[in-house]
């Protein structure tokens, strides 16, 4: 018996097929092979066509029914995992009215901010744990405001895991924990957020009906099934925005947890009981997927929007020739603290950690002499870890307490040199397991569609591969380069 998860990212779409039995990976694969294209418009604005995702979503689950062999009546669930803070827009017939306004887009920052003010912070921070920021809602807003003539057509505003869970079965749905990251939960009503949507004056039937995150949430069609090549009535049971599902997928359930991932955003995910937030609204606090009305689970979030992007990047425009493996030995080659040489990662939108600003990417204290590309590829790791040590001690003083944080061995906690950076800088001690969204989001679906009788046993095969302690002897090393990262950071602010 399998199940299979789909996790929905900003680069790509990465399929797993599960072993229920063993909690192993039969087959997984990725599409496209190099990374879908983000189109920007305008400075500060990032969309993707839905149907990009959709099919890239077929062409991966073909590989991986092609690789594993597997007979599709033998798979009895699909799970979800998707960017979140997307906004999709359909009308009735379930078409898609304008490419998707995802996660990275600062377009709507000035309208959340303003919302923030006149709605009034402590209002918001009380009911809806956040400021209306750049999240769904805001975005919502701005096509409102921007764009009358698709907005009269809207049937449904869905986040991107909706759009895909429309797709496999012809339902809009939505959960509490995706209303929760585009902001439209009150948590202390326990509704969707009449404050926020009335001040906007937005209409509440434009949001979809609510399913749980593990739940049937619906059954695969002929015609997707007739697409993927999956059996028409597969149960679809799970969906979470890609935070909160890494953060299941490492077994991060419960009080004191911490899940981390370093993709083409960078994120740390404490778990807690109580509707803590952070006045500036600088970390983000989210139901998580376990959360419910008697037992409440809270997900406080530290977003870095400029991570693996900036690596991608530097691959493309300064590595030339080179595989990420290849950068990340060349940058060891360069001594902490890269000489002197400094980088701020902030070139992917605004970002949260500094109350939206978007101050762009920057190359500090570079000397011709001096530095080369393995200087340029240190200090850009080393800007990303300080930029996420940054925002974690804003969760520090939170109360949240760091001292073991569960990554899935992939991306950026590929590299030696990150992995050392990240835990020394942070103090905390490093976990990497065998695990990715789409293995999480496989996992959930069997919790969803009740295949496991206990939770626990959806992680049967979660397997911790390597620990990586502070190193003690370089601790001051880094320290000093964090000072003078932060000393260039704090005059851009």
């Amino acid at each position: 018996m399998y199940t299979i998860g789909y996790d929905c990212g900003t680069s790509s779409i990465k399929v797993t097929l599960l072993d229920v039995e063993s909690g192993t990976v039969a087959a997984s694969a990725v599409s496209p092979e190099k990374e879908m294209s983000i189109v920007a418009e305008k400075g500060g604005w990032a969309e993707q066509h839905p149907d990009d995702w959709w099919n890239n979503v077929v062409l991966a689950t073909r590989k991986v029914l092609d690789e594993s062999r597997v007979d599709s009546s033998d798979i009895k669930a699909i799970g979800i995992s998707y960017q979140m803070h997307g906004l999709v827009l359909v009308d009735r017939q379930s078409r898609v009215l304008r490419p998707a306004i995802i996660w990275c887009d600062s377009r709507a920052v000035e309208i959340g901010d303003k919302a923030f003010r006149e709605i009034g912070q402590d209002k918001c921070l009380s009911h809806l744990l956040n400021s209306p920021g750049n999240f769904t809602a805001s975005k919502l807003k701005w096509v409102k405001d921007n764009q009358p003539e698709i907005y009269s057509r809207i049937y449904k505003a869905m986040l991107p895991g909706d759009y895909i869970a429309m797709k496999l079965t012809d339902r809009i749905t939505t959960t509490v924990s995706g209303l929760s990251e585009g902001i439209l939960w009150d948590f202390k009503q326990q509704q969707v957020s009449d404050i926020l949507l009335d001040y906007y004056g937005i209409d509440k039937q434009l949001l979809p009906e609510i399913t749980l995150t593990f739940s049937i949430q619906g059954e695969l069609t002929k015609r997707a099934a007739d697409e993927l090549g999956l059996k028409a009535g597969t149960t679809i049971s799970y969906r979470a925005g890609d935070q909160p599902n890494n953060a299941f997928s490492l077994n991060v359930l419960n009080p004191g947890d911490i899940a981390t991932t370093a993709g083409t955003s960078g994120v740390v995910y404490g778990i807690g009981d109580k509707p803590n937030f952070d006045r500036q609204s600088r970390v983000n606090s989210f139901a998580h997927v376990n959360s419910t009305g008697d037992n409440p689970r809270f997900g406080v979030l530290l977003c870095l929007n400029g991570t693996g992007i900036l690596n991608s990047w530097l691959k493309h425009n300064i590595a030339s020739g080179l595989d990420y493996a290849q950068m990340n030995e060349l940058a060891l080659q360069a001594p902490i603290g890269s000489n002197g040489l400094c980088i701020l990662p902030f070139g992917n939108g605004a970002e949260r950690t500094l109350e939206n600003k978007d101050l762009g990417a920057s190359i500090h204290g570079l000397k011709f002499n001096t530095h080369g590309k393995a200087h340029l590829l240190r200090a850009s790791q080393e800007g990303i870890v300080f930029a996420l040590n940054y925002g974690l001690e804003i969760m520090r003083s939170m109360g949240i307490q760091i001292k073991t944080i569960r990554a899935g061995a992939a991306n950026m906690f590929l590299s030696p040199l990150f992995k050392e950076a990240f835990a020394t800088i942070t103090g905390a001690t490093v976990e990497l397991y065998n695990t990715d969204g789409s293995a999480g989001a496989a996992r959930g679906a069997g919790v969803g569609a009740g295949i496991y009788k206990e939770a626990k046993e959806a992680f049967t095969g979660l397997t911790c591969l390597s620990t990586i302690e502070p190193s003690v002897t370089q601790k001051s090393h880094y320290q000093d380069a964090y000072q003078r990262w932060l000393k260039i950071l704090n005059k851009q602010l």
